[in-house]
């Protein structure tokens, strides 16, 4: 069994580690987690210690197998929550992740198998983040950010990078939203801005926006 803690560790080695076991330093994993470095170290030792992590000093953390499937656990059931909320209870897409962050440490696999079910067993959450069965697997689909598409060219909005609530305020205040295509029109070099077109508008959007958009050609 794992700590609330614990899980909220390797959900953070495996996102830093591009979720593929790329080695990652403590100091990452205090930014990230807003924990000292110290308190970081000590950590990574249990999780060495649980053979969840593996850990040399001087050289970083990577996840084990077992690490690796208990982080995707815990995403898996993060993302579900997140689905469940959208969709069921009617939760707007910046209002859930806060409230999925305590629930993704519900233990019951039966609970989660359940809910996996009623949901239609989906492949992505609201933010467009694929969501891993419960083996694991999870199927990614090819996108791009912005910044890679030429002008002229277009595609479907299929997820957003920063899912903070300031974010997907903006997005909702502009009628932005998964599904939606958009066609870029222009680029700008002098403050590396995008003009773009939705089904509703032709808007400007900054280089920052513009990075967190990611669209299926």
């Amino acid at each position: 069994m794992t700590t609330l803690s614990e899980e909220n560790y390797l959900k953070a080695i495996y996102h830093l580690g591009k979720q593929d076991g790329e080695a990652v330093s403590t100091n990452a994993i205090a930014e990230q987690i807003d924990a000292k470095a110290s308190s970081v170290t000590d950590m990574i030792k249990k999780l060495a210690d649980k053979e969840l992590a593996n850990y040399i000093k001087y050289q970083g953390v990577s996840l084990t197998e077992e690490g690796r499937l208990t982080a995707k656990a815990v995403i898996r059931k993060h993302r579900l929550w997140e689905t469940f909320l959208v969709e069921k209870l009617n939760f707007s897409w910046h209002e859930v992740h806060e409230i999925a962050e305590q629930l993704e440490h519900i233990k019951s696999e039966k609970l989660i198998d359940k809910l996996d079910d009623f949901l239609g067993n989906p492949t992505h959450d609201p933010h467009g983040d694929p969501i891993p069965d419960k083996y694991g697997n999870y199927t990614k689909i090819k996108s791009k950010s912005i910044l890679d598409i030429k002008p002229g060219n277009q595609g479907i909005l299929t997820s957003v990078k920063d899912s903070s609530k300031a974010f997907l305020k903006y997005l909702n205040k502009n009628k932005l939203a998964l599904g939606d295509t958009i066609k870029v029109i222009d680029f700008e070099p002098f403050d590396e801005s995008f003009t773009i077109e939705t089904k509703s508008k032709t808007m400007t959007i900054s280089k920052n926006v513009a990075e967190n958009l990611y669209l299926s050609i």
